[in-house]
């Protein structure tokens, strides 16, 4: 990679794995990274060799089954121990062996921490840095230095904390990232010490933690004060508030600030990479995530569906397609016409005014009693159906019960028997299950796989309950949620009633009603 290129340096794999609750096996590492090189990003740093065992089979295992398109991976470790040479000290043995063509070494640039954490000189630090960072440039390595509280470091002792970077970059070290460690910076302000640290001749780049809520902000401002390097994790992932998104920073200074750092067509890939990195970590993603968030293009009020209607970049600022995230028109008892019919327009009708008019008007009776649209889209396209006059109905029902049973020894079982009526015939079943809306689903199902094979493929996979706002007690207004899917994809049905088991069947009837839907039987 060219050294005039600007740097965009992934560091999800160590500083990002350091998420509460966030726990990466070999594999999962293996697997992000490979997510991240389709990005397009130039670095990735894999971990902490020698240090820690994961990470030492993590560079083992990279050597053979990472075939990286776009990035370099980055070792990162510390500078050598007060008083030990560095090509005596085993932790750097463990760089120069990780077989990583980059080492990012973590230095002290805070003259209080160097005197209270690593318990030795001013001046032995700054050996320690020159020492460590010549000794892996003379092995064949490209060197990058974290400046470890370079920010509280430069409050507390400027001229010290710009030394370090003189002394680094004077030692081989290609990069000197300046690091918001304990995330306290605002833009202001760090912008004003990053162009002092420009001054060194040090190229510099920019490590920052959210816990001002500033950390893509103030990667901004850096790189605008002379910054020419990035670091990142995906999804915003890191210890306490995480650390700046990296896919917010590259899609902003691509988009915004008109930067070569990604392949375009690796940006579209963006929405689909920050999915897929989700479903390795087993984090729940942030649908309100800039960019790439299921919510960041989802229009709700009726006024901006008006002029969306109009013209889409009137509410805006991107097109979605650019990060491969899409457009998304939310039904709400906020939606106007305009919502309505653009919601129907994504649906593939195309609707006269009476039947917007008569959608609109139901959707705002239906609210107004509990029910939400906007997290149900597939209740909104079967309300839709009915007003068009295409509701499918594939079965219908005659009565359900439930019954819930605690049996000797404690167990509770329940069981429910549902009468229906499909194809012509009168089908009665009985399923037994762990709670009432498991035993229902499981009593629908035996009573139509027969004759709807697809129902197989079709999974409860979420269940949702919320007492109503206004209501009180055990006889409270109950509104049901149920998240389903099949083979292809998911969707969400709401059912709203005084009784829960009601409401449930409510979603559930519409959730299967749904499911043959999208497997396209006709009734």
């Amino acid at each position: 990679m060219a050294d005039d290129r600007f740097h965009v340096y992934d560091t999800t794999l160590r500083d990002g794995a350091q998420q509460e609750g966030l726990n990466l096996t070999v594999a999962d590492k293996l697997a992000i990274a490979r997510h991240l090189d389709g990005l397009g990003v130039g670095f990735i740093e894999g971990g902490w060799p020698g240090a820690n065992p994961k990470d030492t089979e993590f560079f083992r295992r990279a050597q053979t089954e990472l075939d990286l398109k776009h990035a370099q991976l980055a070792a990162f470790g510390a500078t050598r121990r007060a008083g030990v040479k560095a090509a005596d000290d085993p932790l750097v043995a463990a760089l120069r062996e990780s077989g990583a063509p980059i080492v990012t070494l973590v230095a002290k640039s805070h003259d209080r921490h160097v005197e209270l954490a690593l318990r030795t000189t001013l001046e032995e630090n700054l050996a320690m840095i020159r020492d460590t960072v010549s000794h892996l440039a003379a092995e064949g390595q490209r060197v990058f230095l974290d400046a470890e509280h370079f920010f509280d470091g430069y409050r507390s002792n400027p001229a010290y904390a710009l030394e370090v970077l003189r002394t680094a970059a004077e030692a081989g070290a290609s990069v000197i990232a300046l690091c918001d460690t304990n995330g306290g910076m605002l833009p202001d302000e760090l912008a004003d010490v990053v162009h002092e640290a420009a001054g060194t001749g040090a190229r510099i780049g920019i490590h920052c933690h959210d816990d001002t809520g500033c950390a893509v902000a103030n990667t901004l401002a850096a790189v605008k004060a002379g910054a020419t390097h990035v670091q990142g994790c995906a999804n915003g992932y890191g210890e306490r508030s995480g650390n700046a998104n990296l896919f917010t920073v590259v899609a902003n200074l691509q988009l915004k600030r008109g930067f070569d750092l990604v392949p375009p067509q690796s940006l579209r890939e963006m929405t689909r990479i920050a999915h897929a990195i989700t479903e390795v970590t087993n984090v729940t993603p942030n649908s309100h995530q800039p960019y790439v968030g299921t919510s960041a293009f989802a229009h709700k009020a009726g006024l901006h569906a008006s002029a969306i209607k109009v013209d889409p970049n009137l509410y805006q600022h991107i097109d979605p397609a650019e990060v491969g995230n899409d457009m998304r028109m939310l039904v709400s008892d906020m939606a106007g016409r305009a919502s309505v019919e653009l919601k129907g327009r994504e649906l593939g009708y195309e609707l006269t005014g009476e039947q917007s008019r008569q959608l609109v008007d139901r959707v705002k009776e239906l609210e107004a009693k509990g029910h939400t649209f906007e997290a149900a889209d597939a209740s909104f396209e079967l309300l839709l159906r009915d007003t068009v006059g295409e509701r499918r109905r594939y079965f219908t029902v005659e009565s359900w019960r439930v019954i819930v049973e605690r049996r000797p020894g404690g167990d509770v079982v329940s069981e429910a028997t549902v009468k229906l009526h499909a194809k012509d015939e009168r089908i009665v079943a009985t399923g037994e299950g762990n709670g009432p809306v498991n035993a229902l689903d499981r009593a629908v199902r035996l009573a139509l796989e027969k004759l709807y094979p697809e129902l197989a493929e079709v999974e409860l996979i979420d269940f949702k309950v919320r007492i109503l706002e206004g209501t009180h007690g055990t006889d409270a207004v109950t509104r049901v949620l149920i998240t389903s899917s099949d083979a292809t994809g998911e969707w969400a049905t709401v059912g709203v009633a005084e009784n829960v088991i009601e409401a449930s069947w409510q979603a559930l009837e519409q959730a299967v009603t749904y499911g043959l839907l999208r497997a396209g039987h006709s009734a």
